[in-house]
């Protein structure tokens, strides 16, 4: 995470907002595809200022480059109650 000149308060609150992102919406969405993925995010000095919601956004936008990027993806079963990326439904912050 690059300091951008915020204080570690700062940069360890963009790591936990990214990381919940990560967790609730992108490894569901690709749960079960094969192969692997590995994904690394770098942000920009902007992204401190940003709302969960807006930083959701544009993971999402990622999120579909990747899909894009990569159709050769296959999406085997879900495991453990995870939902598949046609199934999933989308999801609106408040």
């Amino acid at each position: 995470m690059p300091k951008y000149k915020h204080s570690s308060v700062e940069r360890n609150r963009l790591k936990r907002r990214l990381r919940e992102w990560v967790r609730l919406e992108l490894l569901p969405a690709f749960a079960g595809v094969t192969p692997v993925l590995d994904l690394m995010v770098r942000t920009s000095p902007s992204a401190y200022t940003k709302s969960f919601a807006e930083l959701g956004r544009e993971l999402q936008q990622i999120e579909r480059q990747v899909r894009r990027l990569a159709p050769s993806l296959v999406v085997a079963a879900p495991v453990d109650g995870a939902v598949a990326p046609a199934e999933r439904s989308s999801r609106t912050d408040t």
